[in-house]
C-alpha cells in the first residue's frame, strides 16, 4: 500500500472563479449562521491555541477550529443538513430562511400546513447523524443509509436520533444512489452533501451551512487580534466542507484569500485526481481508509467549481499520516489545547506536521511559503466518533507510518 504522501499544485487556469462563490458570500452564510444561532443547542466551538506546536514546527501560530463540540453531535455535519433541512421547509412555506428559526418550523401552526416529511441521505455516519437529529427536532422522519464497512457505533449513534437506519452492502457513492432511489419512490427528500446534474440546490444549502464554521473562525481569530490566517488546510472527501469553507473565505478576502491545501485519503483522492487531470475524475471501489468520512469518491460539482478555482494545491494522505494527527492533537505539548479528534478530522494536523519536519517534503513547504510567520488555520470536524477506533490508534498506536 502506498506510504508516502503524494501533492500537486493547482495549475488549473481560473474561470467563473467569481461566480462559483456567489452563494458563499458572507450575507448569504450569515442566514445560515443566524438559523443555527436559534437553535437552544446552539454554542460557538472553540478554536484551539496550538502556539507551542507551531513553534515546535517553525510556525508563527496554529488554530484549529474544534467541531466536536457541535451541538452535543460530536461533528460538524449537522450544520449542513439542518440548514438544508430549515431552507427547504421555508421554501414549502413560501417564505425566506430568515424569517424562520427554530421555534417557529416546530409551531402547531406549521407543522400542521408542511405535514409530514421524510428526508433521506447517505452517509459514513456524522452527515446522517446531523439529518437524523434535526428530523427528530422538527418533528420529522428519516431514513438513513450507510455504505458497506460502516461502524456499528455510528450506526447505533443514528437510530438513537429516530432514524431509520442501516448498513448496505455498496460504497458511499452507492450508498446515495439508493438513498436518492427511496426518496423518489416514497415522495422523500434527499438531503446529500454532494451535487450532480439537476441536484444541486439543496447541496448548495448544505454547503451554505458548513460555512458557520468559517464565519464563527474568522471572529476568533480577530478575537485573537489576527485579521486572516496565512494558510487554511481542509480535509475533503466530496469537497463540500472543503469547497465551503474556501468560498467564505475567497468571498470575504478576495484575492488576499489566504492560501488554501485540500487534504483527501490515498484511497478516495478524487479531487487530486481532478486537479491532476485538469478536470474531474472519479474513485471507484471500497475506499477502506479509516477516514470513514473522507472516503467519497465522486466530486461534488459544486465544490469542485469552487475548489479549482481557488485552492492552492490539492494532497492525497495515506492512512497514517490521520492516525499521527490524532496523537499530536490527543498529546498536545504543555501549554497547548487538547483536542480529541477523530480519523477525518486530524489528517490536516498530521499532514502539517509531517510537511514541516519532514525533508521529504521540503519542496511543498516551499512552494506553499510555509515558514516562522505563518498562520495556519484546520478544522477538526469530528471527535471520537468510535470511541473503540480513536483508543486503538492514539492509545495502542494502530496505523503507524
Amino acid at each position: 500500500m502506498e506510504k508516502n504522501i503524494k501533492w500537486t499544485k493547482n495549475n488549473i487556469k481560473r474561470t467563473n472563479y467569481k461566480e462559483c462563490i456567489e452563494f458563499l458570500s458572507e450575507k448569504e452564510v450569515g442566514k445560515a449562521k443566524s438559523f443555527h444561532e436559534s437553535f437552544d443547542q446552539y454554542t460557538v466551538t472553540p478554536l484551539a491555541d496550538l502556539g507551542n506546536l507551531a513553534n515546535h514546527i517553525g510556525l508563527n501560530g496554529v488554530y484549529l477550529k474544534d467541531e466536536s463540540y457541535r451541538f452535543g453531535l460530536n461533528a460538524f455535519k449537522v450544520l449542513g443538513g439542518s440548514f438544508a433541512m430549515g431552507r427547504y421547509l421555508a421554501s414549502k412555506l413560501g417564505r425566506d430562511i430568515s424569517e424562520l428559526g427554530y421555534k417557529e418550523l416546530i409551531s402547531e401552526d406549521v407543522k400542521k400546513e408542511l405535514g409530514d416529511i421524510t428526508f433521506a441521505t447517505a452517509t459514513d455516519g456524522n452527515h446522517g447523524r446531523g439529518v437524523a437529529w434535526t428530523a427528530n427536532k422538527l418533528n420529522q422522519k428519516s431514513v438513513v443509509y450507510m455504505p458497506k464497512g460502516s461502524s456499528i457505533t455510528r450506526l447505533e449513534n443514528i437510530r438513537a436520533e429516530g432514524a431509520e437506519a442501516s448498513i448496505t452492502e455498496v460504497n458511499y457513492d452507492d450508498a446515495v444512489r439508493i438513498a436518492t432511489d427511496y426518496a423518489n419512490k416514497n415522495n422523500g427528500v434527499v438531503i446529500q452533501d454532494t451535487a450532480w446534474e439537476g441536484y444541486e440546490e439543496i447541496p448548495a444549502w448544505i454547503m451554505q451551512g458548513y460555512g458557520t464554521m468559517a464565519l464563527e473562525s474568522i471572529e476568533q481569530l480577530k478575537e485573537k487580534k489576527i485579521e486572516k490566517p496565512t494558510h487554511i488546510f481542509l480535509q475533503a472527501g466530496v469537497g463540500s466542507l472543503a469547497g465551503a469553507v474556501q468560498g467564505v473565505f475567497a468571498s470575504i478576502y478576495g484575492d488576499d484569500c489566504p492560501t488554501t491545501v485540500i487534504v483527501e485519503s490515498n484511497l478516495a483522492d478524487c479531487l487530486y485526481k481532478s486537479a491532476k487531470a485538469g478536470e474531474m475524475k472519479y474513485v471507484g471501489g471500497d475506499m477502506q481508509t479509516i477516514m470513514a468520512g473522507l472516503a467519497c469518491g465522486e466530486p461534488n460539482t459544486i465544490g469542485w467549481e469552487v475548489l479549482k478555482n481557488h485552492s492552492a494545491a490539492f494532497v492525497s494522505c495515506p492512512d497514517w499520516v490521520a492516525a499521527n494527527g490524532m496523537r499530536i492533537l490527543g498529546c498536545p505539548i504543555k501549554g497547548d489545547d487538547q483536542v480529541v479528534s477523530g480519523e477525518s478530522g486530524a489528517v490536516t494536523a498530521g499532514l502539517l506536521f509531517e510537511v514541516m519536519t519532514n525533508p521529504e517534503y521540503a519542496q511543498m513547504k516551499e512552494d506553499l511559503k510555509l515558514d516562522e510567520n505563518s498562520k495556519v488555520l484546520l478544522f477538526s470536524t469530528e471527535g471520537d466518533t468510535d470511541p473503540e477506533v480513536y483508543k486503538k490508534i492514539v492509545w495502542h498506536g494502530a496505523h503507524t507510518k
